[in-house]
């Protein structure tokens, strides 16, 4: 996540008040799990013991990153305090240490000195006795950038050791993935040693059999999900290797799977790793020179014989098609919106060449083919087929759609009347929220005259709190419903002008499509079911006004 560029940002103007709005930023990295110290628990006490005797600190928000790396700035928490802080709800970050905010040396100096300066935000790192608001700490003295580049250093040099740990444990042979490939288990005793798993080697065997007997993939793929063999993150999950339902996948065979196994040295006994690589916090394919080979480290399934065998197939087969001279196909203006009305899967578009006259384009299933014999009924249809039927449907529901919405200028009126109105009561909740501060800045000056107790000042000072924090929440309520209506309107008018292009022109473009069709679905009958992304907002009912509070 790219971070979002903030130097330019104006520093919001906060109401005078006489109480602090804090926000505690606390981060652990991955390498900081070791330390007892940094835990984001022992954060928490040590940044609450620090409020507790400063009643006029107020807690805005506790933003956590866990797991995060200091060495940058791409972190969830962090970058959703800074919106609080442009929002204008913060005027002071408090952190444990210096190493909490971050070790960019650069990026962290600032944020102290220049970031927080101009947006008039108190900066208090606890352990480090650092304070912005104190002239006579380390703030613009020689400290603050040492200590930064401390942090940013120590930062570097647990990252290369990890790095140098890892590759070194890659030299002596042993495996460092997360998980043991298909067709392995790792040693109970030893992580980084693999051991034949019984259950799937014999498939993984097999694999390679059907391959060197010149098996195309997707009739390899029919047999293992024909046979009723399941999948490898299937079999994982079965397992407990794998609980991830991101990592699940469909439960049936892919030709992606299968050729990752036949391109794996790892089942003739040898282990290739370092074929990835983090860039800028990335996994990008590695280069030739990155990879570290450690012959027989564990037990093989096949032979060396049979593996090379297969790759000199594959290339021969590869270059082959290279070698095919071949047109280009015409773009797909439905690329990604069709699909099975059976099973589900994406309709694959083949061409049909033909000597005279141009080619003809085809959507069918390949679900049968691909997967599993008889797994699904099959749906075909000829391109020219669709977009003329899709063009008709996308043209009646767009007039139906306008026609029972209110007209642009009656729109408009509406939107206006309603935004008026949001704009009153927004008006006066933040009336509110300004009388109900006054009353908390004089139960403090009534506090500190000791008029109130500590209990009475903490109890009645809750409910204040609450009910400000309350009005907040209609007030945002009250912007979001402003938001929707421009945002509809906004909607109204594209699709306004979309509708007058189809009916004049009749064509339809792949622009037009990804913006009004979410999903197309043609069943064995050859009927067609178009979902449409502005039906459930305008069709059957005329656009209604934002409900008032």
């Amino acid at each position: 996540m790219a971070r979002k560029s903030r130097k330019q940002t104006a520093a919001p103007m906060l109401a005078p008040s006489l109480y602090v709005h804090v926000a505690l930023y606390i981060r652990l990295s991955v390498e900081d799990n070791k330390k007892r110290g940094c835990s984001v628990e022992n954060q928490k006490l040590v940044l609450n013991d620090f409020l507790s005797d400063k009643p006029d600190f107020v807690v805005y928000d506790t933003y956590i990153d866990n797991g995060a790396t200091g060495t940058n700035f791409h972190r969830p928490g962090f970058q959703q305090m800074l919106s609080d802080i442009e929002a204008g709800h913060i005027n002071c970050v408090i952190v444990k240490d210096l190493s909490r905010l971050g070790r960019n040396s650069i990026d962290t100096g600032y944020y102290i000195e220049q970031y927080f300066h101009a947006h008039n935000v108190r900066f208090i790192a606890v352990t480090d006795q650092f304070d912005t608001a104190d002239s006579g700490n380390l703030h613009g003295g020689i400290m603050l950038p040492l200590k930064n580049m401390i942090n940013e250093a120590y930062a570097l040099d647990i990252g290369r050791k990890i790095k140098a740990q890892a590759r070194q444990a890659m030299k002596d042979g042993d495996y460092i993935g997360a998980r043991a490939p298909y067709g392995y288990r790792k040693d109970p005793d030893n992580c980084h040693k693999l051991l034949i798993d019984e259950n799937t080697a014999p498939v993984v065997k097999q694999i390679f059999e059907w391959a060197h007997e010149h098996v195309s993939l997707n009739r390899i793929v029919r047999n293992l999900n024909e046979m009723g063999i399941p999948a490898p993150s299937h079999y994982k999950k079965a397992t407990g290797e794998i609980t991830s339902p991101g990592l699940i996948g469909s439960g049936k065979w892919q030709t992606r799977t299968v050729m990752k196994i036949l391109e794996s040295e790892v089942y003739t006994g040898d282990l290739v790793q370092g074929k990835t690589k983090i860039v800028d916090h990335q996994q990008v394919k590695a280069g030739e020179d990155n990879l570290i080979i450690a012959k027989c480290t564990h037990e093989p399934i096949i032979s060396y014989e049979l593996f090379n065998a297969v790759q000199e197939y594959r290339k021969q087969i590869c270059e082959e098609s290279k070698a095919t001279p071949k047109r280009p196909y015409t773009p797909n203006i439905f690329k990604g919106k069709v699909f099975c009305a059976d099973c589900g899967r994406s309709l694959h578009r083949q061409r049909a060449e033909r000597r005279k006259g141009p080619d003809t384009y085809w959507f069918h299933c390949l679900t049968n083919s691909r997967v599993e014999k008889d797994s699904c009924k099959g749906a075909t249809m000829q391109e020219k087929e669709l977009i003329s039927i899709v063009t008709a449907i996308l043209e009646k529901e767009l007039t139906v759609a306008l026609g029972m919405s209110l007209p642009l200028f009656q729109l408009e009126a509406r939107q206006k009347q309603e935004k008026d109105k949001l704009k009153i009561q927004m008006s006066a909740k933040r009336q509110e929220i300004e009388k109900t501060r006054r009353l908390i800045r004089g139960l403090y000056e009534n506090f500190v005259q000791g008029i109130l107790t500590n209990d009475e000042y903490f109890e009645l000072k809750a409910d204040y709190e609450y009910a400000i924090n309350a009005l907040s929440g209609e007030i945002e309520v009250f912007e979001k419903s402003m938001d929707s209506l421009d945002n509809q309107l906004a909607r109204y008018r594209a699709m306004e002008k979309d509708a007058k292009t189809l009916a004049q022109d009749h064509v339809l473009t792949a622009e037009l499509i990804e913006r009004l069709i979410e999903r197309i679905e043609i069943d064995h009958e050859r009927n067609i079911h178009v979902t449409f992304r502005f039906k459930n907002e305008f069709q059957g009912k005329a656009v209604e006004p934002c409900a008032t509070m």
